[in-house]
């Protein structure tokens, strides 16, 4: 299949999580996490405005810009217009201060960040579709495109309107495939429809999937003991075709030694391996959770615009992953805008018209003593 980024290599560092000594990045350690993934094939960086408060791109520059050569890998960071940006200057003065902070003097990929729900309306108003464009027209971008946190419907209306956009990134790992929340399976569906390639990101949940539940472990150790959780995540991303690269957030040199061994000598998931993974899908749906289809009938009429369907996605990391630092972030994510699950005022809107009958009042108390 021929399409963008076909030659590159299919594992991605994603520079989001990097080590970390305090409250400041571990640089020493990303030299040589940086140094083992190019000396072992791999070409693939990505960052973005907002991460570490910027200090991802700094330390991106000293890592690895300042110290390789420009032409051996591709680098990729991403702007943010909903965060913080008052007007089209401020936001487009993002990108400039991206190129100032990273010294790469272009960027491969740029990417709108985080389009999807009221955050695609900053890149609308801010003109900065166009933008981009005018950026990679001048050879400060070879590629534009955007990361995605929505539905499947949402990601089709932006690809009718803005066909030039080269790429997409998107939420995919096999607990997400057939999430009706995240709707991994049918935002990739969406892409292709479109003749989109896709690179990956949360291939391993944010790190849910490397150390999976007792019960889920044991299937998969069943299967193959000789391997780690995380390399059935990998592998499943990787599998998929029309994939540019598949990101990972890797925070230590051992997390990158594990995905360098799956990726560097990967094969596809066989039938039987799949099945595995079906297996653990089940066991997954066992476990207790919301079942909320984020169909947002509820949050319409809802008096204090609370983000019912964010705080249940999060709610459910707790409940099926047991892990509350995760969900927390989940939820401080979707609350940021002040709808958290502690303003609501029982008036039952939600739960008149809500189409599986969730108790919602008694699950926002929950979520709100669990993680507000």
């Amino acid at each position: 299949m021929n399409y963008l980024g076909k030659d590159i290599p299919k594992l991605g560092f994603g520079l989001m999580r990097l080590p970390m000594t305090g409250e400041q990045i571990d640089l020493e350690q990303t030299k040589t996490m940086v140094d083992k993934f190019l000396a072992a094939g791999f070409t693939y960086f990505d960052t973005a405005y907002v991460y570490n408060n910027g200090k991802s791109e700094e330390a991106a520059k000293i890592a690895l810009i300042d110290r390789h050569p420009r032409e051996k890998f591709q680098f990729a960071t991403k702007l943010p217009a909903w965060a913080g940006a008052k007007n089209a200057d401020e936001a487009k003065r993002m990108f400039f201060t991206s190129l100032e902070r990273t010294g790469a003097g272009y960027f491969d990929f740029y990417l709108l960040h985080n389009c999807g729900a009221e955050r695609t309306k900053a890149f609308d108003d801010f003109g900065l579709w166009d933008f981009v464009l005018e950026q990679r027209e001048k050879g400060l971008i070879k590629h534009v495109g955007f990361s995605f946190h929505d539905t499947a419907g949402r990601l089709d209306d932006i690809l009718i309107k803005h066909p030039e956009m080269e790429f997409v990134q998107l939420q995919i790992n096999y607990a997400d495939w057939n999430s009706p929340a995240v709707q991994s399976a049918q935002c990739f569906e969406t892409a292709k429809k479109h003749g989109k390639p896709v690179i990956i990101m949360e291939p391993v949940k944010g790190g849910l999937l490397a150390k999976p539940m007792p019960p889920l472990a044991k299937i998969l150790n069943e299967a193959n003991p000789r391997v780690s959780p995380s390399s059935w995540a990998m592998r499943f991303a990787a599998s998929l075709d029309n994939v540019i690269t598949v990101l990972s957030g890797m925070s230590d040199i051992a997390q990158m030694e594990d995905n360098l061994a799956t990726m560097s000598d990967f094969h596809p998931l066989e039938d039987a391996e799949y099945a595995v993974i079906e297996r653990v899908r089940d066991e997954l749906n066992e476990i207790e959770n919301i079942p909320c289809t984020n169909c947002g009938y509820c949050v319409k009429g809802c008096p204090r615009k609370i983000a019912i369907p964010g705080i249940f996605e999060a709610m459910n990391q707790y409940l099926v992953f047991g892990s509350r630092e995760t969900a927390k972030r989940a939820y401080g994510f979707c609350t940021r805008s002040g709808g958290g699950a502690e303003k609501c005022v029982e008036c039952g809107q939600c739960e008149s018209v809500c189409p599986q009958h969730i108790g919602i009042l008694g699950e926002l108390k929950r979520a709100a003593a669990a993680l507000g």
